[in-house]
């Protein structure tokens, strides 16, 4: 939540050097605290300390192009984000707006038409995360998610690791959207058509003894005595949850 007494924190995923310089300096000239990388795979793991309360992001990048960055930071991170970007063609933006941008911008820009535009999109993030915090009183998704202290459970969103009892697991993809579902709404039963149709689409929301299945695949590789979960619970004919986080969850 932006508040006035702390500088905003903005991450600039910029490919060229000229630009990205001058983003650094038009924005830390009005008091924002940024960071900038070249980089999508570096953006990954910047992000992931940084923790940017928005993100002005460039397609065109080296390594991991700026929709796959996307894909994964919206796997973690609802701060708000705007795109940066030479593409004017409309199923690019569609593309990039569909997978979470909150707002295009194509360039060559005005600096402060930039400008209005991230004040517009803090300001919405900011009313956003109040009307979260008043209804759930929950922050924002952390990256990191961890139940039981070292040795329990931990997903890393930002790098799409888990491990249990101190060991990485390997994790089928379905297993870990199924996984993550549960863990980004810790405390919360989603019910089995819930995760049947986040999981696998609406086409599965009737299937449950194919959600009983993963479930108990998941239990296998995770809990140290499946039939006693630590982790992984059953709400009784209506659906499953996993524990809220450890109190002193931070990142690493």
């Amino acid at each position: 939540m932006v508040t006035p007494d702390k500088k905003v924190r903005i991450l600039c995923v910029e490919d060229d050097p000229q630009m990205r310089t001058f983003l650094l300096a038009q924005l830390k000239a009005r008091s924002f605290q940024t960071q900038a990388v070249r980089d999508g795979a570096q953006a990954v793991d910047l992000a992931a300390i940084f923790q940017p309360e928005l993100v002005l992001l460039d397609l065109s990048l080296p390594s991991l192009d700026g929709l796959s960055f996307l894909r994964r930071f919206r796997e973690w991170s609802t701060a708000p984000v705007i795109v940066l970007s030479a593409h004017d063609e409309e199923p690019v933006k569609i593309k990039a707006l569909d997978l979470g941008a909150d707002d295009y911008l194509t360039k060559p820009f005005s600096l402060n038409e930039l400008l209005a535009r991230v004040r517009v999109a803090l300001r919405r993030a900011d009313e956003t995360a109040r009307l979260r915090n008043s209804v759930t009183g929950q922050d924002a998704p952390r990256p990191l998610y961890r139940c039981g202290g070292e040795n329990g459970l931990v997903v890393d969103f930002a790098h799409r690791s888990v491990h249990s009892n101190g060991q990485e697991v390997h994790l089928t993809p379905t297993e870990y959207d199924l996984l993550c579902e549960l863990t980004r709404n810790a405390g919360k039963v989603l019910t089995h058509r819930e995760l049947l149709q986040r999981v696998w689409g609406p086409d599965y929301s009737g299937e449950n003894t194919y959600l009983r299945t993963f479930i108990r695949h998941l239990r296998r590789k995770l809990e140290p005595d499946p039939a006693q979960p630590r982790f992984l619970h059953n709400e009784l004919g209506v659906g499953y949850y996993v524990p809220l986080p450890d109190a002193q969850t931070t990142l690493e």
